[in-house]
């Protein structure tokens, strides 16, 4: 199924990167699929450790993250990335997903919790979304560092 309207604006996803985080190496793989079937660049981890110890790209990025995975949930994940400064719009998925969970990934920043199943569309969007967040939180830290130097 072709996808439509994976652009923000006048900004093409293509340059950018999404960071998956699924121990499933059939979510995994799907996911890597469908982004990369619209053009977006995708990298994918099965474990929380693998993407903590994986070099970060300076370029708009997001994360998409399973709440549960083997180790580390992706709750622990999300206050850990925290931790690194690692400041990337989080995007939850689970197929396990209460209102509880939901508010707690919520209060501690995720960007948005999506339960599965889900339509590709409505995820492609919120990516689209996650992503001009980020582009828009770059080129304002790059406006005040260069406030900062004059």
């Amino acid at each position: 199924m072709k996808q439509d309207n994976v652009e923000t604006g006048s900004e093409s996803l293509s340059d950018a990167l999404v960071y998956v985080v699924d121990d499933d190496e059939s979510i995994r793989a799907a996911l890597v699929g469908l982004l990369r079937s619209v053009g977006i660049q995708v990298r994918a981890f099965e474990s929380a450790d693998d993407f903590l110890g994986s070099e970060m790209s300076d370029v708009p990025g997001c994360l998409i993250l399973d709440v549960r995975l083997r180790g580390a949930s992706g709750l622990t994940l999300q206050q850990d990335t925290l931790k690194e400064n690692i400041r990337l719009p989080i995007i939850f998925l689970t197929g396990y997903g209460d209102i509880e969970m939901s508010i707690k990934a919520m209060k501690a920043g995720a960007f948005d919790f999506l339960t599965k199943p889900f339509k590709d569309q409505d995820l492609l969007d919120t990516i689209a979304a996650a992503l001009k967040r980020d582009r828009e939180f770059r080129l304002q830290e790059r406006l005040v560092a260069g406030i900062r130097q004059t």
